[in-house]
């Protein structure tokens, strides 16, 4: 029960602050919606009739799947800030596990992530994107799994660094590639071998995906924009989390027994 307990009161922790933090909640609602609204609209406009697929749509499910998948993963850069503060040591201490510390921001920071996910989607409604009520359903089902799965991400690279400002410098570094190479804003299925490869092991990608499987998911137009079935997503991200939960928390850890 205390383990439940802890998850609970640090994923409360990163809500609250959520709240608290206006430039991050204009910032975090800003630019999905710019890309959008703006970059969804041209690429519809210029392209859409010779691509065969409504872009719109396509760059709607991705930046859908980006902006929460990037949210959770960057969210944990707060547990470098709790390290410079020294407040994870104190919870560290706390004769609770790890894992529950660990599990306990990942759903602290997926639960940040609903808010923009709920913008977005209404966003989306404005601009007379088609959803319907099973799609809505599917979605929300796949929401959920990025936010951990980006969560989990975080973990992994956040581990590996010594303080919020290398994380601040480092991560763009590690996410922008993986705007491209995760098919966002850009179809990905004929790419050259040696990007083929580096998309295979992007974990955005898998995370977009999902969300295309649960958008286009019995539309004629699936077979044109999903790169694998649910299934396989699934099967995938599973393996992606387990491992960078187990490694990042092992590494994240072993860095605060030799502060």
């Amino acid at each position: 029960m205390s383990e439940a307990s802890a998850i609970l009161a640090l994923a409360h922790r990163d809500f609250i602050k959520l709240l608290r933090d206006r430039q991050r909640i204009i910032a975090d609602f800003a630019f999905p919606l710019i890309f959008i609204g703006i970059l969804g609209t041209t690429l519809q406009a210029g392209f859409g009739e010779r691509a065969g697929i409504n872009l719109m749509d396509y760059v709607f499910t991705g930046v859908l799947a980006q902006t929460v998948w990037q949210s959770s993963a960057m969210g944990l850069i707060s547990l470098l800030a709790d390290r410079e503060q020294d407040f994870s040591q104190e919870i560290f201490v706390s004769p609770i596990s790890r894992y529950s510390i660990i599990i306990g921001k990942i759903l602290g920071e997926s639960l940040v992530t609903l808010p923009q996910a709920l913008a977005i989607i209404t966003f989306g409604f404005i601009l007379q994107i088609h959803m319907s009520p099973d799609q809505l359903w599917r979605m929300a089902l796949a929401l959920g799994v990025v936010a951990l799965f980006g969560g989990a991400f975080g973990v992994i690279v956040l581990a590996n660094l010594s303080s919020q400002r290398a994380a601040n410098q480092i991560f763009p570094f590690v996410l922008l590639p993986q705007f491209f190479l995760a098919g966002i804003f850009n179809p990905i299925q004929n790419l050259p071998l040696p990007l083929d490869i580096l998309s295979k092991i992007a974990p955005m990608r898998y995370a977009v995906d999902l969300m295309r499987d649960a958008y286009y998911g019995g539309l004629p137009s699936s077979q044109q924009v999903q790169l694998f079935d649910a299934p396989t997503n699934l099967i995938i991200i599973a393996a992606m989390f387990l491992v960078f939960m187990i490694v990042g928390t092992f590494l994240f850890v072993r860095a605060e027994r030799n502060r």
